[in-house]
C-alpha cells in the first residue's frame, strides 16, 4: 500500500527548483559562468507547468472517480 498519493504536479516544480540549484551550483563551483536573472524564466516556467500539471491531474482524477463510483441508489424507507 502507497503512503501517500503520487502528486505529478510536485514532481515538476521540484525537478525545476533542482535544475536551478544546480545551475546556481555550478556558478558557485566555477564550472560555469551564469547571469543572475538567467534562473528566474526558469522557475516561473517551471511553476506554471507544475500549476498546469496538478490541474490537468485533478480534474482527470475527478472524472475518474465520479465513473468508477456506483450509481446512488434511493434510500426507500418503509413505514414502520
Amino acid at each position: 500500500m502507497l503512503r501517500h498519493e503520487f502528486q505529478p504536479g510536485r514532481l515538476v516544480a521540484g525537478t525545476f527548483l533542482t535544475l536551478t540549484g544546480i545551475i546556481y551550483a555550478g556558478d558557485a563551483g566555477g564550472a560555469w559562468e551564469t547571469p543572475w536573472f538567467a534562473v528566474i524564466p526558469l522557475v516561473i516556467f517551471g511553476l506554471f507547468l507544475a500549476g498546469t500539471t496538478a490541474l490537468v491531474t485533478r480534474a482527470i482524477r475527478r472524472r475518474h472517480r465520479t465513473t468508477t463510483r456506483p450509481a446512488a441508489t434511493p434510500r426507500q424507507d418503509t413505514p414502520a
